[in-house]
């Protein structure tokens, strides 16, 4: 056991632990912005067919019910422009970051073989990587990596933590160049729905990849889009000659989407509604949290898309850190991303409108 918790880095979030203490002190008590964790609720259509699903005594399949393969191959033609998507192409996944953390090791990689990411990213494709004892590098244009023993290709658009959002163009350039060299692209694209700024393209669209969904494989999450996170619901939609092998791998270790949660999906991705609703509740809470921190004297990059605002002081991330706990507001640092993040923060927008109007009469 301790020869693979020995593989991972420290927990970054319990860094955070003293300045949240502060941050709890202010007489108007903390404004949470760090982790991007919903905090509206569930959408009543949602939970009426996870109660409605609630006496399932049987255990539920890998591969999910028919209907939600339904459910994920009809909205990804709907919403993303995908086509000729079918079960063969989907497969439900327990969260996604289940996934980022195990697929290196549900796709074989091992010693000697390499896990290429953004130099800017979350951390758990690193984890993934550490974890199937590959090894990682980072990128700022993944076309320049060496592709001799390049095994997997993370993309994030739009990004976690900086909000930038990848041109079609762009996307089809490294999807072009992957498939040249035979590296597997994984795009995970759990914030896809939420563009402000710019309008996200994914690389399942027949732009991007020329109508085949060979080598490629895209990653995407209900958390976000429809407050979903506590029911841990994800997908991956792609290649089928890599879908394929997980659904078999995923099958022996058991890795089920709760029945509830099937029939919850199959409610959330019909209906475009209450994703539209969110939508605007976060474009409010953004537009609040972005005038505050500019009047402020922060400077925000990308940010054009996602649930968060990269920003800076010019000053080192953890000072930034401790001068907003003084205020009572709590951001997470930039160098939990990496360490080109060291001088800057991410502040997220899920927090209640209450809290996100504090924040900002903080701020003037």
């Amino acid at each position: 056991m301790s020869a693979v918790s020995d593989r991972l880095p420290t927990f970054p979030w319990d860094k955070l632990e003293p300045y949240k203490k502060t941050a709890a002190a202010h007489p108007d008590g903390i404004v949470d912005l760090s982790v991007g964790t919903p905090v509206d609720p569930v959408p009543e259509l949602i939970q009426k067919a996870l109660v409605d699903a609630a006496d399932s005594p049987g255990y539920p399949t890998v591969w999910g019910t028919p209907a939600l393969r339904d459910a994920i191959t009809g909205w990804l033609e709907r919403r993303l422009g995908a086509r000729d998507v079918t079960h063969r192409h989907v497969l439900p996944v327990v969260g996604s970051k289940e996934l980022v953390a195990w697929l290196p090791t549900q796709l074989g990689l091992g010693p000697g073989d390499r896990v290429a990411l953004p130099r800017l990213a979350y951390p758990t494709y690193e984890v993934g990587a550490r974890l199937a004892r590959a090894d990682h590098e980072a990128y700022d244009d993944p076309t320049a990596a060496d592709p001799a023993g390049l095994k997997l290709l993370w993309l994030n658009s739009p990004s976690n933590p900086t909000g930038r959002v990848l041109p079609g163009a762009e996307l089809a350039r490294i999807v072009a160049w992957a498939r040249e060299h035979g590296v597997l692209v994984v795009s995970d694209e759990c914030y896809l729905e939420l563009g402000w700024e710019a309008d996200p393209v994914s690389v399942l669209h027949p732009d991007v990849n020329g109508g085949s969904y060979d080598g490629i494989v895209a990653v995407h999450s209900l958390s976000k889009r429809s407050n979903l996170a506590g029911y841990r619901a994800a997908f991956l939609a792609g290649d089928p000659e890599v879908l394929g092998p997980l659904l078999q791998i995923r099958k022996h270790g058991g890795m089920m989407t709760s029945a509830p949660t099937q029939a919850a999906v199959v409610a959330a991705l019909g209906d475009d509604e209450h994703v539209r609703v969110q939508r605007e509740r976060y474009a409010a809470r953004r537009t609040a949290l972005r005038e505050a921190l500019l009047r402020h004297g922060f400077r925000i990059e990308h940010s054009e898309a996602g649930l968060y605002l990269w920003a800076t002081r010019d000053e080192s991330c953890w000072d930034t850190v401790a001068h907003l706990a003084d205020l009572g507001i709590l951001v997470a640092p930039g160098d939990f991303y990496g360490p080109a993040g060291d001088r800057f923060v991410r502040v997220a927008l899920t927090a209640t409108d209450e809290r996100v109007q504090a924040a900002a009469a903080r701020l003037t």
